[in-house]
């Protein structure tokens, strides 16, 4: 007699940030495993684009704006969701982005706004799917964090503070939800080539490289892709009943002793040079 009913064959997922990156990797994944996939984010003619990729391979799909600062999208897109391809079954919150600078040259709002898109704003889509799967006794909550929460690093003081609190709300969820059938799980990403960090300027990057050579923070400069953190994302999400993954730390793996070839360096998803 097994001690969980298994999960069921179709499991709606969320998926918040999903218009780039970590997020539309996951999504793609997600899909290209069976699940079938809201795609969340502010950019929905984006999210268009992505859908009728993963439709045109066979999957299912459809994009629903989501603003997680803003309570009435929030509300509205889980509705959409639940409408359209049933109750929600994986919540992956990995809505945001990274404001990059010092902590004694940042402002109050550029500080507030790391903490309301990558804390409240994942509580937030969090509280608004959690009722239903409480209900149904089963659910995942995948929270995507940083390795920044786990070892701070200059110049990205903001959002380091607010994934690190992120790793704390996480936890409680753990502790509170046990034995509800409900799962509460974060994936730390490091160095991860996407677009987020890109395009900040050189005045801010170099500053930046130096103190984190100083403070041993840039060892190598690989880097991972997307999809790599989408399959480990997967994972957590088909972990069969009777387990759960708490949490997760990716890295790159280091170049090969002795390997002379070099990438053009640039900032990854995870600030860190690439």
């Amino acid at each position: 007699m097994p001690r969980f009913a298994p999960l069921p064959d179709r499991r709606p997922a969320l998926v918040a940030g999903a218009s780039s990156g970590i997020g539309e990797a996951t999504a793609i994944k997600l899909a290209a495993n069976g699940f079938p996939v809201a795609l969340g984010a502010r950019r929905v003619d984006k999210l268009q684009e992505i859908v009728g990729k993963i439709r045109a391979d066979g999957g299912e799909a459809i994009a629903v704006h989501l603003d997680v600062t803003d309570p009435d999208s929030v509300k509205a897109a889980v509705e959409q969701t639940t409408s359209e391809l049933g109750e929600i079954e994986v919540l992956v919150a990995g809505a945001g982005d990274t404001y990059f600078g010092k902590l004694d040259s940042i402002s109050i709002d550029e500080f507030e706004s790391q903490i309301q898109i990558h804390l409240v704003g994942a509580y937030r889509v969090a509280s608004a799917v959690l009722p239903g799967m409480l209900q149904r006794q089963r659910g995942d909550l995948i929270f995507v964090g940083s390795d920044v929460s786990l070892r701070p690093r200059p110049h990205m003081g903001a959002y380091g503070a607010a994934k690190a609190a992120l790793v704390s709300m996480v936890t409680n969820y753990q502790m509170e939800l046990e034995g509800t059938g409900v799962r509460a799980s974060i994936v730390h990403p490091g160095p991860t080539k996407t677009s987020m960090g890109w395009s900040l300027p050189a005045e801010l990057i170099g500053p930046a490289l130096d103190d984190w050579a100083k403070w041993g923070q840039a060892r190598h400069d690989y880097f991972m892709r997307a999809a790599d953190l989408a399959r480990a994302i997967t994972f957590v999400a088909e972990t069969p009943r009777g387990s759960f993954i708490a949490n997760m730390e990716l890295q790159p793996e280091a170049p090969l002793a002795g390997n002379t070839s070099r990438q053009k360096l640039t900032l990854g998803e995870e600030g860190m040079p690439a």
